[in-house]
């Protein structure tokens, strides 16, 4: 299976390297300049991965990411110049899954794609740790007794396993937790039951400023 990717990128000389880098690694790259015919093309065709430039010329990268929040399952990873905290804190509060300074290495860009595909596989290579089974969890192949809300908030993680999700994004997520505070509360829960320490978290760990991340 060949992965499609698609690029919004103006830069020419940029959109050019990386397409045939990435080409070379075997991926289908299709580029795009502007924002309209990039989300026209992603209402109507499958693509496995996005490569997202903010600085576009009709319109933001975060305009894209907006349009695509909660509409369509595909992992996002911007390519910015940008490296200003508040920037790339914003993109991952969007539904980013990764964030890379410009200029990136080519090698690491490829590194990142292929994490990024094996974030979206929720149960593959999992078996021992977790395994979303319908509504059902388990951790290390038993059953965790879990709230609905703790259920809700376990089975987005990992669909979005090694990458931070934000806490703005599980809260809207999740119309039952009615503030930041509570969701805390529901997290100190699930760290209790997957016996992971709260002062050192192996599996669910808190990206200080952002929100939650779980790693396996």
């Amino acid at each position: 299976m060949k992965y499609k990717i698609m690029l919004i990128e103006d830069d020419d000389s940029t959109a050019h390297w990386t397409q045939k880098f990435l080409h070379g690694c075997g991926f289908d790259v299709e580029c795009f300049t502007l924002v309209t015919d990039a989300i026209s093309n992603l209402k109507f065709k499958k693509y496995d991965l996005l490569l997202l430039d903010l600085n576009l010329p009709d319109s933001s990268g975060f305009e894209v990411l907006k349009a695509i929040r909660n509409r369509i399952a595909i992992p996002v990873i911007v390519l910015s110049a940008n490296s200003d905290k508040k920037i790339i804190v914003q993109a991952f509060k969007l539904g980013a899954n990764d964030y890379m300074v410009k200029p990136y290495d080519l090698e690491e860009l490829e590194a990142r794609i292929w994490a990024a595909f094996g974030k979206n596989d929720l149960i593959a290579n999992s078996k021992n740790i977790f395994e979303l089974q319908g509504d059902t969890i388990s951790f290390n192949e038993k059953n965790l007794t879990l709230t609905q809300i703790e259920f809700d908030i376990l089975k987005i993680l990992i669909t979005n396993k090694n990458s931070t999700v934000s806490r703005a994004n599980l809260c809207e997520s999740l119309s039952s937790i009615s503030s930041q505070r509570s969701l805390d509360h529901h997290i100190k829960n699930i760290r209790k039951k997957i016996d992971d320490n709260a002062s050192n978290p192996k599996y669910l760990k808190t990206e200080y400023g952002i929100g939650y991340i779980l790693t396996f």
